[in-house]
């Protein structure tokens, strides 16, 4: 892993830093619950994907001109090469990245930093070095684009939206009437997109203490009121806020004018209520003809004041207890996740399993949670921008179905962070979308594909299926031929792209991209040889040409004339023919078979192929008692090999034991045999002899049985049968 000076960096650019927040702004866990929790990147190391608009295009911002340096570094070219020629090795590009900034030279740093943000764009530490790097020389411009850029790319970190955040306030003219408005725009779209992240205390925190920066105090209750109904990890501190903000303003100054008039009627007349029942006791202990003292009418008291934020609190109370109780249905899912962040180092499996059972359990609720239409959309109206109200309002059940799975996608595109390079929860995520949204899957596959599994041929070709499946052939076609650019010489990849020819009609580019693929790989016989088989099949089955099959298969043999799965397709071709032309054929075809260089196993099944197809098809005893003979002739050169590899090293003549002790011995010579006149049937066994020998004319049986031939022993090499439907 690079380092930044000699220090330990992580994934994502950042230093790191302590695990541990500070006692005072970490709440204890919620009852009956599990110990503290804790950051594992220092300050919300979360970095995040998309939630709302996975369509992002990658980062393409374009380098500078104006401002080029002459030169590039020494050692700049070297490095950029072994990062490009490696492109998958995260340290090359640190080690770029390392050398530049100890260059400080400002073109080799956007060069470098462009082309490795496109390749690993989750990396927000990074993000927010080049937006340093850009400021430093004095481009704000650029630098507020780069924020702008990484923010479409990981919408999620809590840390990039602070530092755009921090970066605008920096270097907007705040005495602008239109500066304050920009601001709470951004604020706005942080938290839409960030804010119902479990870690996005520190974003709201920021939004609240800017509007009491600004004298608005109405708008920073309103903020704290929205932010009590999100499930964070310091929830409690946000309504510890609430009360104090309410305390040290009128509650006129920072409740909404419809709220603040509902409670202020609604505490006068319990008053009023309250000061007549009180009036009457007095009046019965008044001495006689001592009037009531005057109040007067229209004031505001003190005490109505306090009553006034009793009524407050107690409607804010419900909602934090119901927000206390999600927090607690979260806080072992959170526990669990040690890696919120990208890293390319792998995750282990008690991660992998954390994080696909909180997807699960936020599924389930999902499920729950539609049942029930009268349950309050709280954290819906946490993001909606509204004004604090007097009472929670309920949400129909569309509302509530769309919160609920607004939060599963949140959740899936934080595991998309720290599990961006496992094909698997993409996938999820994919089927997740899918009976929603087609063009939403199709998004998730564009990222997954495009940017972050580039070399994994299995999710591509899910992709391809995907697009076929919906009817875009043009796109499932794009989708396979740049994962062919990609990954050359794939044999599943060339095949996936004929078999969706085919199935589109188009039989000729079907037959068009085997025939390429055979003409490619004549430099590897086996996959050669693999390639002619396809296309062989190709032309007799569908093409109904057997004579081009025959030639591939030929041609094919003279590369690799010791394949014998080349051999046993053109006998498959031979046989399936019309018997009164095929004779010959097989003949020459097992003939070419014998005289290769071929396993005596092999060899054998030929021979049985060839007695076989005489039994079933030839028009004289004559050919059929010729071609036996010659079946045994060879059964006599090669049985041999063969008896031995089944009956081990054993002599004929070697003793056996019986179940006395005694030695017994197994005579090898056969009694006399009946005359040589073959028949249909086998003739009885004879003991002490080689049933494969001396089992007559039509002891061949069952050949087609063996499973080297019924299957041709393909050795899966090249997985082809495997990812061709996304897994259930």
């Amino acid at each position: 892993m690079a380092a930044e000076g000699c220090e330990e960096m992580s994934g994502n650019g950042e230093l790191e830093e302590s695990s541990a927040m500070e006692d005072a702004e970490v709440p204890a866990p919620p009852p009956i619950e599990m110990a503290e929790m804790s950051e594992e990147n220092g300050s919300a190391t979360l970095a995040a994907e998309a939630p709302v608009d996975p369509d992002t295009a990658p980062f393409s911002l374009p380098p500078a001109t104006e401002d080029e340096e002459g030169e590039l570094p020494a050692d700049f070219e070297r490095l950029w090469k072994v990062a490009h020629d490696n492109p998958q090795d995260f340290t090359t590009w640190t080690d770029l990245l390392q050398y530049c900034e100890q260059e400080s030279h400002i073109t080799a740093s956007r060069r470098a930093l462009v082309a490795f943000l496109a390749r690993y764009p989750l990396c927000y530490g990074y993000w927010k070095k080049f937006a340093d790097l850009e400021r430093r020389a004095g481009y704000n411009d650029k630098a507020e684009e780069v924020c702008v850029q990484g923010l479409q790319a990981i919408p999620l970190s809590v840390d990039l939206w602070i530092h755009y955040i921090n970066l605008l306030l920096g270097t907007l003219d705040m005495n602008l009437p239109d500066s304050p408005a920009r601001i709470r725009r951004v604020f706005e779209d942080a938290v839409a997109a960030a804010g119902l992240d479990f870690h996005s205390d520190r974003l709201w925190d920021l939004y609240i203490e800017w509007e009491k920066e600004q004298g608005n105090m109405k708008n920073a209750a309103s903020v704290l009121d929205r932010v009590l109904k999100v499930p964070t990890q310091v929830y409690n501190t946000h309504y510890d806020k609430f009360k104090a903000h309410l305390s040290s303003h009128e509650p006129k100054d920072v409740l909404s004018s419809e709220e603040y008039e509902e409670l202020r009627t609604l505490c006068r007349q319990s008053q009023k209520a309250e000061r007549a029942e009180q009036a009457q006791e007095e009046e019965e202990e008044r001495p006689p003809g001592e009037e009531e003292p005057a109040t007067p009418e229209g004031t505001d008291t003190e005490e109505l004041m306090q009553k006034i934020r009793e009524q407050v609190l107690l409607h804010r109370d419900k909602v934090y207890q119901d927000n206390e109780g999600e927090v607690r249905k979260r806080w072992h899912f959170e526990d669990a996740i040690k890696r919120p962040y990208f890293h390319v180092k792998p995750l282990d499996r008690v991660q992998l399993r954390a994080w696909h059972s909180y997807l699960d359990w936020e599924i389930a609720q999902l499920s729950t949670d539609t049942k029930d239409p009268d349950q309050v959309d709280q954290s819906q109206e946490a993001t909606d921008g509204s004004e604090v109200s007097a009472q929670p309002q309920e949400g129909s059940e569309e509302a509530t179905v769309a919160h609920d799975d607004h939060r599963v996608r949140i959740l899936f595109e934080r595991c998309l962070i720290a599990c961006a390079l496992y094909e698997e929860f993409w996938t999820r995520y994919v089927h997740y979308l899918e009976p929603q949204s087609v063009d939403e899957a199709r998004a998730v596959y564009r990222r997954a594909c495009e940017v972050h599994l580039m070399y994994k041929p299995n999710i591509h070709m899910q992709w391809a299926t995907f697009e076929e499946r919906h009817g875009d052939l043009t796109e499932a076609r794009r989708v396979l031929e740049d994962l062919e650019k990609t990954l050359p010489g794939l044999a599943v990849v060339r095949l996936r792209r004929a078999a969706l020819e085919r199935r589109a009609g188009q039989l000729d580019q079907s037959e068009a991209l085997l025939q390429e693929a055979v003409t490619e790989s004549k430099e590897k016989p086996m996959l050669h040889a693999f390639y002619s088989i396809k296309l062989a099949r190709l032309l007799l089955k569908l093409g109904r040409n057997p004579s081009r099959a025959r030639r591939v298969l030929q041609e094919a043999l003279e590369i690799s004339p010791d394949n014998d799965k080349l051999h046993l397709n053109l006998l498959e071709l031979e046989v399936s023919g019309e018997p009164w032309t095929s004779t010959e054929a097989v003949q020459e075809c097992v003939t070419r078979a014998l005289a290769a260089p071929l396993a005596p196993h092999t060899k054998i099944l030929f021979s049985q192929r060839r007695l076989q197809y005489a039994e079933d098809y030839s028009n004289s005893i004559q050919s059929v008692l010729s071609v036996y003979e010659e079946h045994q002739k060879l059964l006599n050169e090669l049985g041999g090999t063969k008896r031995e590899a089944e009956n081990g090293d054993e002599d004929p003549e070697k003793l056996s034991k019986s179940e006395d002790g005694s030695a017994v011995a197994v005579s090898a010579q056969v009694p006399p045999t009946m005359p040589h006149v073959p028949i249909t049937t086998p003739p009885p066994p004879v003991m002490g002899t080689d049933m494969s020998s001396q089992a007559g004319y039509g002891g061949y049986s069952n050949w087609y049985q063996q499973p080297q031939y019924g299957n041709y022993n393909y050795q899966n090499t090249w997985n082809y049968n495997q990812g061709y439907y996304p897994p259930s």
